[in-house]
């Protein structure tokens, strides 16, 4: 764990619970792609790079979610170094307080103010293409986030972010956190077509062959849209509906989990009201969702 391990002559990643991709986009000097979930994350990153004589010269964010940006502060504090990240991910880099507010929907509760769900803040700027070094090229990957991008280098390799997760932690988790549902449907039909010697997801084993993990999170996604389908043949509130999913799936109900748990599950009642498949209504002051006749 926290190995640098190569995967092309100026392509490495650090192996740690949220992948860490470094590319030498010119002889000695480095950018990495994320940073990892902490500050002792970085600093491992940060030996691995004094080992080499390696100079770091800019971080490039696929996502401003805290397990991905957590070590940019501290990277920030010792080097200097710019962050980078697209669209709308960019400030909630810089004011990461958004994360959870954007989960619960108003001012977050203490609870879920937590290294899990909201990294400490950093500088962070607008990913455009004239800021990426000779070499590196980022693809549009949202859905998971509202501005997920992957990376590919030119040693054909692609840091394609949380686009999929392993096979195992779709068993674990049951629900992963989707904040748009149609545009991460899309993002997997896209991922099909993305030619790439080896791809590196953050949270699955790299691999050269992505389409059975796509597979995998497609055949999760759509099961979690028919169970709602299913539930919903009778009307329920949202808050029922998240109590009935996590009944379902013998999920244990924790804060961090009511969060993003939640905030997925309001995403595919989303998805699924614009699919014109569910009916959506107020009564006796209670919103309630149904499938469609």
């Amino acid at each position: 764990m926290y190995e640098l391990i190569s995967v092309g002559p100026r392509t490495w990643y650090m192996d740690c619970p949220t992948r860490v991709g470094v590319y030498e986009h010119s002889p000695g000097r480095v950018c990495c792609i994320d940073s990892g979930s902490d500050g002792g994350a970085a600093k491992r990153l940060l030996r691995h790079l004094e080992e080499r004589g390696w100079t770091l010269t800019a971080i490039f964010n696929t996502h401003s979610h805290a397990d991905h940006v957590g070590g940019n502060s501290l990277l920030q504090a010792r080097t200097g170094v710019p962050a980078y990240a697209w669209g709308v991910e960019a400030p909630f880099v810089r004011d990461p307080v958004l994360e959870p507010m954007v989960l619960f929907g108003a001012h977050p509760y203490r609870e879920i103010r937590n290294k899990f769900l909201e990294a400490k803040p950093s500088d962070c700027r607008a990913l455009t293409e004239d800021v990426l070094p000779p070499g590196l090229t980022f693809a549009d990957l949202h859905g998971h986030a509202a501005g997920m991008v992957g990376y590919r280098t030119d040693d054909d390799v692609w840091f394609v972010a949380d686009a999929v997760l392993s096979e195992e932690a779709l068993e674990k988790y049951h629900v992963s956190y989707l904040y748009d549902v149609g545009a991460y449907l899309e993002t997997l039909d896209r991922l099909e077509t993305m030619e790439g010697r080896l791809f590196i997801p953050s949270h699955a084993e790299p691999t050269a062959d992505l389409h059975p993990l796509i597979a995998a999170n497609r055949r999760q996604t759509r099961a979690v849209l028919d169970l709602l389908l299913e539930l919903l043949a009778e009307p329920m509130t949202a808050e029922q509906v998240i109590r009935a999913v996590f009944c379902r799936y013998e999920m244990k109900m924790v804060h961090n989990q009511y969060a993003t748990v939640g905030a997925t599950l309001r995403s595919c009642l989303s998805y699924l009201r614009g699919e014109k498949l569910l009916d959506v209504f107020f009564d006796d002051n209670y919103q309630w969702w149904r499938r469609s006749a």
